[in-house]
């Protein structure tokens, strides 16, 4: 349903105001859309232009699917008729409707950035105040210089709280990221080696994610792992910001959210934790020790946002991981069954440790082995090679029985390691499917674990295609 201007996001004056731009006629948008292919009826779409691609191409595909609007640069050829907000630059366009759209928030806004496991703290920090008042929040991984401000330009005005993904992979990208959103709180979940191709060191890769307090709201609250080597500097640097509080989260006994005990089992643990006085006991429905360390931070943010803690603790059994980032899927052939962890968005070295002991936790059937198919971790520089090969020592001390490679540098891995539990390895993605898949026992485990570049996902779909209840349309389980 396209917007009227009592139930808009945006209106023709409105946008026209804050980008600077010239609106053709009268028009009011529900959401925002820069994909004409996933634009919404009511939306107002934004034909960006790049190097490889051109918005103002699919101008007209998106008026097809309902659009409301288009923002267009001025050197666009446009259709009579069309609702067009006409600006000299699209993507300084959807900028400025970013910062409009904070700028007129009310939300308390938290921002979350760090080497590993943003994506997921801002997931579960969203569900969780979703639940509290109404949020917005980055979907998916929102979180560069196109991600953010379309984000905030769908910033619901009247929202309670907003959650944002920043991301990073060369000094200064932080900074005017982190100016647009203007977050209350901020929280870093660890500064680890990742992007090594684009940093000297983790000290430099530190001071880059210390860029993030560029644009913490004066006494704002930065939340930081206080068991990572980096929280002084961390610390040090949020208070020169301008930080009323830093908050930490960990094991560590100056931990104000403070881990006092937990129990991992194979699909999740239990948490006990100590903060202000209080203390908390709770169960996360997410594999892996780094969930623990994880589901602090947000309740921590939880906390700094003004939201009740121990509501959100008891909820937080109730997150489920997303595509990509551990979704655990029962597959069905017809002649086996199976168990595959989706874990293909995104791997460094820290993510894929953590990935392998939650792998080696999982308890199988006497049929049943525990397989993990790994793709290049990418951007780690001069380290690659010593990194991917680091990883053999730890597949030999757990609990893995089959090891399946795609890429160059986890072919070094493949052949690092006993022949006994070597699958195959193969230089892309799209060739390991046909041998994984005959090597498949009943009963099997199955982790798929990557860089999103190494393009694994296409190995996680073929798996999925042969799910018996896929082929029948039916609704897949996912556990």
């Amino acid at each position: 349903m396209i917007a009227n201007s009592d139930q808009a996001l945006w209106t023709s004056r409105d946008a026209a105001a804050a980008t600077g731009g010239k609106s053709n006629g009268d028009w009011a948008a529900s959401g925002v859309s820069i994909d004409s292919r996933t634009t919404s009826p009511g939306d107002l779409f934004v034909a960006l232009k790049g190097p490889n691609f051109d918005g103002h191409e699919y101008i007209g595909a998106a008026f097809k699917a309902g659009a409301a609007a288009a923002m267009a640069q001025t050197d666009a050829q446009l259709e009579n008729g069309e609702a067009i907000l006409t600006v000299a630059d699209s993507l300084a366009g959807l900028a400025a409707l970013g910062i409009a759209g904070r700028g007129r928030a009310v939300a308390k806004v938290v921002a979350v950035t760090g080497s590993v496991g943003k994506t997921g703290v801002k997931e579960a920090l969203a569900q969780l105040l979703g639940r509290q008042g109404e949020t917005s929040y980055s979907p998916g991984s929102f979180n560069n210089h196109v991600g953010v401000p379309l984000s905030l330009a769908r910033l619901i005005p009247g929202a309670s709280y907003a959650v944002f993904e920043l991301g990073m992979n060369h000094a200064g990208e932080l900074t005017p990221l982190s100016n647009m959103v203007r977050p209350h709180v901020v929280i870093i979940t660890n500064v680890e080696p990742a992007h090594l191709e684009f940093f000297a060191s983790l000290d430099d890769i530190a001071e880059a994610k210390a860029e993030v307090f560029s644009g913490l709201v004066e006494g704002g609250t930065a939340i930081l792992n206080r068991d990572n080597p980096y929280f002084d500097l961390l610390a040090t640097r949020a208070k020169d910001a301008g930080a009323g509080r830093v908050v930490g989260f960990g094991a560590h006994d100056d931990a104000e959210f403070r881990l006092t005990g937990c129990e991992l089992s194979a699909d999740g643990a239990f948490v006990a934790a100590d903060f202000d006085g209080h203390s908390l006991e709770y169960r996360i429905g997410l594999a892996g020790r780094h969930w623990v360390q994880n589901s602090l931070a947000v309740l921590a943010a939880v906390h700094a946002a003004g939201a009740d803690v121990f509501e959100a603790a008891g909820a937080f059994s109730t997150i489920t991981p997303g595509k990509g980032r551990g979704a655990r899927h029962r597959i069905d052939t017809g002649k086996i069954e199976f168990l595959l962890i989706d874990d293909s968005y995104n791997a460094s070295p820290v993510s894929v440790n953590a990935a392998l002991a939650a792998l080696s936790a999982i308890e199988i059937t006497p049929s049943g082995r525990r397989i993990v198919v790994l793709g290049d971790m990418l951007e780690l520089g001069d380290a690659s090679d010593e990194m991917h090969l680091s990883l053999a020592e730890i597949i030999e001390a757990g609990a893995i029985d089959l090891v399946f490679t795609a890429g160059q540098k986890m072919g070094l891995l493949f052949n690092a390691l006993p022949a006994a539990i070597r699958g195959a390895a193969t230089d892309h993605a799209s060739e390991l499917s046909d041998p994984l898949i005959s090597a498949l026992q009943g009963g099997d485990v199955v982790l798929v674990k990557g860089s999103a570049g190494s393009e694994t996902g296409v190995i996680v779909n073929a798996l999925l295609g042969l799910d018996r209840a896929e082929v029948k349309g039916k609704a897949k389980d996912i556990v």
